[in-house]
């Protein structure tokens, strides 16, 4: 391991890109300490005690901004929900599916869709949050204010989303999912604290923290298995004589792997169901506080809904990277097929199989890590509802960010981390 650190560090274009990733991150940890415009910190604190899980899980995701009521409180939650907007109407609309089709120039149009849509979104939400903390004594009231507060939020998650895209560009890994990953992360310390704070006062025993570590470790492990787990589809390549040379004729495969999707579709489902309870939890109306009930936090519906997105954002995402009958019509164009299936639509409708096998698999486990803290919660009286989407969060970016630098190490002759 140290090793391949010394080697990583002396790349000198891996070194600058790691630095200016960190220098991203330090730049966005600066953003969530900046309040908006007459923010009252002692009142959001008093707000926010006792709140349970939501709230919990947004200040975890902003990085404690929502606790600061910074510039930066919405974070990149607009963008993903736009995202998975422009996504969904890839399907519906053929233009937009033609675009995606197009390679570079396609995407950097839809790209720009996405970007207007967070701006939409991103007031939108502002100023229903705006209005939602004044009622509260956080923000001050009244319509000029919570218009301005809106503004400054949505130039915070603009700047939020311009930092990520920066990431992917010129530093390492997926810039938006390391956004997530460094406010996660940046939480944990003051997670510990307060863990271990209960320990001394006796409110947690000793044997629940030990409970949860196990859990821990557990879905760290698991994540690593499912996320490297795969499934190699032999090919065999005819021999072909072009000109004076024969090409083909040897064995391949192809890796297809059990969770595709990554924790895109945990991601996607958890900002989908924040969404509208935030909303709903602002609402000084009777039918608001009844719905916010029902779909509060940990909740039964929560859960199966929790459940229901994450399955349906797996098999969506999976499918949207990975086309079967392009790869089928590839795989005959250039000779090869699949020991004991005929080429062409036959090929594809076993990919089609495999693949969906595969997605439910990963998709199970996905549901296992985040339902399963919440289930605990209840039975060891704690809210831990954070935790298993966090480390799926965390451990799923790390993964697929250390993967990229192993590339980086590997194509320079350099040993990695993985042997």
């Amino acid at each position: 391991m140290l090793e391949s650190l010394r080697n990583m560090w002396r790349i000198d274009e891996l070194r600058k890109r790691i630095l200016y990733t960190l220098g991203i991150f330090l730049i966005i940890r600066l953003g969530n300490f900046i309040p908006v415009p007459g923010a009252n910190r002692a009142a959001m604190a008093q707000f926010l005690e006792g709140q349970g899980g939501l709230f919990g899980l947004l200040d975890a995701i902003s990085g404690g901004a929502l606790a600061n009521i910074s510039i930066f409180t919405l974070t990149i939650g607009p963008y993903i929900t736009a995202s998975i907007i422009v996504s969904l109407l890839q399907v519906i609309i053929p233009a937009w599916e033609k675009l995606a089709k197009e390679g570079d120039e396609g995407r950097k149009k839809l790209n720009e869709y996405t970007r207007y849509g967070t701006v939409i979104l991103a007031f939108i939400q502002g100023f229903a949050t705006s209005a939602g903390l004044a009622t509260q004594g956080v923000l001050a009231s009244g319509l000029a204010n919570n218009v301005l507060t809106a503004l400054s939020f949505t130039a915070g998650t603009m700047m939020v989303m311009w930092l990520g895209e920066l990431i992917t560009e010129k530093g390492i890994g997926n810039g938006i999912s390391l956004v997530i990953f460094a406010n996660i992360v940046s939480q944990m310390p003051r997670t510990l604290a307060g863990l271990g704070a209960f320990v001394m006062e006796g409110t947690v025993n000793i044997f629940t923290v030990v409970l949860l570590g196990l859990l821990a470790l557990f879905v760290i492990a698991g994540v690593v298995f499912v996320q490297e787990g795969q499934r190699k589809v032999p090919v065999q390549y005819a021999k072909r004589v072009v000109g004076r040379k024969m090409y083909g004729g040897q064995t391949t495969h192809i890796p297809l792997k059990v969770n595709q999707a990554g924790v895109i579709p945990v991601i996607f489902a958890s900002s989908l169901l924040l969404f509208p309870q935030v909303i709903a939890q602002f609402i000084q109306h009777p039918w608001a506080q009844s719905v916010a009930q029902v779909f509060r936090f940990g909740s039964a519906l929560h859960i199966a809904l929790y459940v229901l997105f994450i399955f349906v954002f797996s098999y969506f995402y999976t499918f949207i990277q990975f086309n079967p009958k392009e790869l089928a019509e590839n795989m005959q164009k250039h000779g090869g097929a699949i020991p004991g299936v005929r080429p062409g639509r036959v090929t594809a409708d076993f990919l089609f199989k495999v693949v969906t096998r595969l997605t439910l698999v990963g998709s199970l486990f996905l549901v296992a890590v985040v339902i399963l803290p919440l289930l605990l919660s209840g039975v060891i009286r704690m809210d831990i509802g954070l935790g298993g989407t966090a480390l799926l969060i965390v451990v799923g970016v790390a993964l697929e960010t250390m993967k990229q630098i192993e590339g980086h190490l590997v194509m320079r002759h350099y040993s990695g981390f993985m042997k």
